[in-house]
């Protein structure tokens, strides 16, 4: 009775359905396993049909950095093609022959391109981060009258010092006095964003004291910076598409963002302008030089909050881990101490000391490499190509050279890359170091390079020397807490949280 019964199940159509479906079901998942295995030749997360690498995009999106970095690690060419739905075909790239293919060989090929300029329009509009071709060329050439030998020294001279004595340093011995923990993350950024302030745009702006709220303009900035660099992120460009033009969430809070920003820097061009008119202001600072070269409003708003943002950003964030990495290590930073001592002239840098800072510049590289200010850039290919490795571009890939991945891979820096040695930015460490090595820049794209290379470079180190030295010579400084910080890549990247520090007076020899 029991086997008849058995017979007659197996026999009846649901039960056929269903073992057909769980063959075909089969068939499928072994055919995924078999597209996933061998996608993208083996260089890359698993990819399926329709859905490319969705699922484990969505599984590591809060490790995105340290899981491109290991997938990296894993090819062969320390290149991997990422495909998933909802985003174009993205080339990720830490090998610097491609690096110097994108940024030189092939420049032309390789622009940010419209997807990227669309991310970050609403944010930066037309400025230089933000635009390609001929507008890009015209917006160079105009500000790197900024970055002229006679206008660095100038920026020390003046600027540096003022800023330095006349306002961080009496901040950091109030701090010392009272035995006071800050923020240094958030004290270096106010103190950078009132010197892009003063250069960029000859005003004074909010107070370093930490005890007082930042003013309204750099919140707005964290805001519409944040926002914009999740757009990057998002598993679908049709995710934040769909919130903007619904006016919801993130979108919402962006518009929002982007308006106060550009209502102050347009009131600051407006006060500017009838000043220049009335003949009540004489100055030479970028923001006089895009009004009286007659250049549209617009063009002038982007291009200030395009040099705010990059001059406010980038060197706070670099000294922020440099001064967490040398509380880790007391040597490098008693030997950076000496070095800054043996320089200095009656107590003060001057722009020609500065260039005798070999150890401090070293840790600053170093730090950089290891935490770079730009986590990663995108460009998109304007036709088929192919990379110095082999790896096929096709036209609208996203190409991505990645220097977080960079800093990591043993093939550019040795199997102690994870250390921090200062020492490996020296031709010859072991006898009293000497001169620094001139390292590839497309090993070490931190400024980029080629025809896009940071105009401001220069301008960058000097700054961050300065107060570096400035800071070390005076006070030690020390992480309260033992926890490790978190590296978080928006559109520059800084400290998750900040970093909290006690201020002491450095104790003489």
């Amino acid at each position: 009775m029991g086997a008849f019964l058995l017979t007659l199940f197996l026999h009846h159509p649901f039960f056929i359905l269903l073992s057909v479906s769980i063959y075909i079901l089969l068939i499928i998942l072994s055919r995924l396993y078999r597209v996933a295995k061998f996608s993208g030749n083996g260089h890359g997360p698993p990819s399926y049909p329709f859905i490319g690498c969705l699922l484990s995009f969505y599984r590591n999106r809060y490790r995105l950095l340290d899981w491109y970095t290991e997938l990296l690690a894993e090819s062969p060419t320390n290149t991997i093609v990422v495909q998933r739905f909802g985003a174009r075909r993205t080339i990720i790239t830490a090998n610097a022959e491609n690096v110097e293919y994108m940024l030189k060989t092939n420049f032309n090929n390789f622009p940010k391109g419209r997807p990227f300029t669309e991310i970050l329009g609403d944010f930066l509009g037309f400025g230089i981060f933000n635009v390609d071709g001929e507008l890009w060329r015209t917006q160079r050439k105009l500000v790197s009258h900024e970055f002229s030998t006679k206008s660095l020294r100038e920026y020390v001279m003046n600027t540096l010092q003022e800023e330095v004595e006349n306002r961080l340093m009496p901040v950091m011995e109030s701090l010392a006095a009272a035995a006071q923990e800050v923020d240094l993350q958030d004290l270096l950024r106010r103190f950078a964003f009132n010197v892009i302030c003063k250069v960029s745009l000859g005003i004074d702006r909010c107070c370093l004291d930490p005890s007082e709220s930042a003013s309204p303009l750099p919140r707005a900035f964290d805001a519409a910076s944040g926002i914009s660099a999740q757009r990057g992120a998002a598993p679908s460009f049709m995710i934040w598409k769909t919130k903007r033009w619904l006016g919801i969430g993130s979108e919402r809070k962006l518009k929002a963002a982007v308006k106060e920003v550009h209502a102050y820097v347009m009131e600051i061009i407006h006060t500017r302008k009838k000043e220049i008119e009335e003949g009540e202001f004489v100055g030479e600072d970028l923001l006089t030089r895009l009004i009286t070269a007659r250049h549209d409003e617009e063009v002038t708003r982007d291009m200030v909050i395009s040099f705010i943002m990059a001059g406010r950003d980038t060197t706070s964030a670099a000294m922020t881990w440099l001064f967490w990495l040398l509380s880790c290590h007391p040597n490098a930073e008693k030997e950076v101490v000496n070095e800054i001592k043996a320089v200095e002239q009656e107590g003060m840098l001057s722009y020609e000391s500065l260039h005798e800072l070999k150890m401090l510049k070293a840790c600053l590289c170093e730090s950089m490499r290891l935490y770079p200010p730009i986590a990663w850039d995108s460009k998109h290919a304007i036709t088929d190509d192919l990379l110095p490795d082999s790896t096929q571009v096709r036209a609208g890939d996203r190409v991505t050279y990645f220097p977080y991945g960079m800093g990591r891979m043993e093939a550019l820096w040795g199997k102690d890359w994870m250390e921090f040695k200062p020492d490996r930015w020296f031709l010859e460490p072991d006898k009293e170091r000497g001169e620094l090595k001139e390292v590839c820049p497309y090993k070490f794209p931190i400024f980029q390079a080629g025809p896009r290379i940071c105009i401001g470079k220069k301008m960058a180190f000097i700054q961050m020397k300065y107060v570096v030295a400035s800071i070390l010579r005076e006070f030690e400084i020390r992480p309260v807490g033992s926890n490790r910080p978190v590296f978080v890549p928006l559109l520059t990247a800084h400290m998750a949280g900040g970093l909290n520090v006690s201020v002491r007076k450095r104790k003489t020899d």
